[in-house]
């Protein structure tokens, strides 16, 4: 059985109503992402991340997989399928997809401050200033600011070097460490790029088609499953 690897990025999530930072009309022209999206922004401002976060945890409690998730999903019928995604939403389980790794963290769940192996699932319930763990520490997003470490990134290499197709889906591949996993991946195998604004071009080996994440992943579906 073949192993399809997927990468996915916020561009798959667009389609289900999720907000992206870099496209009009998205959260870049809302928020400063470093104040909400970093290490740093923690810091100065706790109160103003988990905001932002409760905030994106009740959108995605409404947001519904998208055509693109399905096709994931579907696509396990016929092959081994291990997604790693870029996204925090849980729109790829939700789906059905059973193998996902989330590089920068999950939306739905919640981690102590003093212990990054202390992690919770909280759904879509929000969290507060003074929402403490067990040893009494702050509650913080599980999610993988700018400015820390990515811990599950080799993790990622490992399984993008065992890919036998790679599929890249509603990510410009330019954002540092996922931009680098497409390096790992075995010379010479099928690899699909899907963005309706690509940032590189097809070649002998890459595929890139122009398109949305649904429509560009019919595509793919199409021609892998025949």
């Amino acid at each position: 059985m073949k192993h399809i690897v997927v990468l996915t990025g916020a561009g798959i999530s667009a389609e289900s109503g999720i907000k992206t930072f870099r496209d009009a009309g998205g959260m870049w022209e809302e928020y400063d992402i470093m104040d909400v999206a970093s290490i740093d922004g923690w810091f100065k401002n706790p109160a103003l991340v988990l905001d932002f976060y409760n905030k994106r945890r009740a959108d995605l409690e409404h947001a519904q997989p998208n055509k693109a998730h399905l096709l994931l999903a579907q696509l396990e019928q016929h092959a081994k399928v291990s997604i790693i995604t870029q996204n925090v939403d849980n729109l790829h389980e939700r789906a059905g997809s059973s193998s996902v790794l989330h590089l920068h963290g999950e939306l739905t769940k919640v981690r102590s401050t003093a212990n990054d192996f202390d992690v919770q699932d909280i759904g879509y319930a929000p969290i507060h200033m003074g929402d403490v763990c067990s040893q009494g520490y702050q509650l913080r997003p599980d999610i993988v600011w700018f400015g820390e470490a990515v811990p599950l990134i080799q993790d990622a290499a490992k399984i993008t070097s065992q890919a036998d197709v790679l599929i890249i889906i509603g990510t410009s591949m330019q954002v540092y460490p996922a931009a680098g996993l497409i390096q790992y991946a075995k010379p010479h195998i099928p690899i699909y790029f899907i963005d309706p604004n690509p940032a590189i071009e097809s070649t002998s080996q890459i595929t890139v088609i122009a398109e949305q994440a649904s429509s560009g992943m019919q595509k793919v579906y199409d021609v892998l499953v025949e």
